[in-house]
């Protein structure tokens, strides 16, 4: 992997605003985890997979230098998404990545990635429902939704209920924990028509 371009993105992400200050090093390690957590489902990497909310570049960033498969970064903000794609355009950066810029209620629509992705991670894109229902109509049926789940927080399972993340089409494999905690779905069944509901939506009237 480019460790010295993924270094300068990032340090250009955080001077930006778009990371947390201090040092990278504990950001790459927190995107490590979602890797780690997709090893422990499948040994090969996924097909193509998305970054919900990509914001300041993690994991997407992240995970295009450790495997040579199509990502795509998604956010909603304009001028984050026009830092990704700079930093995409320097050299020796990942030649597989590539940024849309839209709400994933919209993305989601679009045929070009509908039910396309095998891998969907989540940093901080928002509370358990509306991840839910914003990522489910991207994966394939037999996909993962991998989500970071907040610091020493003893009731991560509870946070995503059988009969909630079912009405997606989802079945929760659980939380694997390494030095931070990743709560992982599994898509188990096509998404229903209503979802995700329209841009917004889910934000203001979560189904759980």
């Amino acid at each position: 992997m480019s460790s010295v371009w993924l270094s300068r993105a990032l340090e250009e992400s955080r001077a930006r605003g778009f990371l947390g200050p201090g040092p990278i090093e504990p950001h790459i390690e927190h995107a490590r985890g979602f890797l780690r957590a997709w090893q422990q489902h499948s040994p090969a990497p996924p097909d193509r997979f998305l970054d919900l909310g990509s914001g300041g570049g993690l994991p997407g960033f992240f995970l295009l230098t450790e495997w040579s498969t199509p990502g795509v970064l998604l956010d909603s903000m304009v001028r984050r998404t026009a830092f990704l794609e700079e930093a995409l355009s320097w050299p020796d950066a990942p030649s597989t990545g590539s940024v849309v810029t839209a709400r994933a209620e919209d993305a989601s629509r679009d045929l070009a990635l509908t039910e396309s992705f095998d891998l969907v991670t989540a940093r901080s894109f928002g509370p358990p429902a509306v991840t839910a229902e914003c990522s489910t109509r991207l994966l394939k049926v037999g996909g993962l939704l991998i989500i970071s789940e907040p610091p020493h927080d003893s009731q991560a399972a509870d946070r995503w209920p059988a009969a909630g993340v079912a009405q997606f089409g989802f079945e929760s494999l659980g939380v694997w924990r390494d030095a931070s905690g990743f709560h992982v779905l599994r898509k188990v069944s096509d998404t229903p028509e209503q979802f995700p509901r329209r841009s917004g939506v889910p934000s203001k009237k979560p189904l759980f």
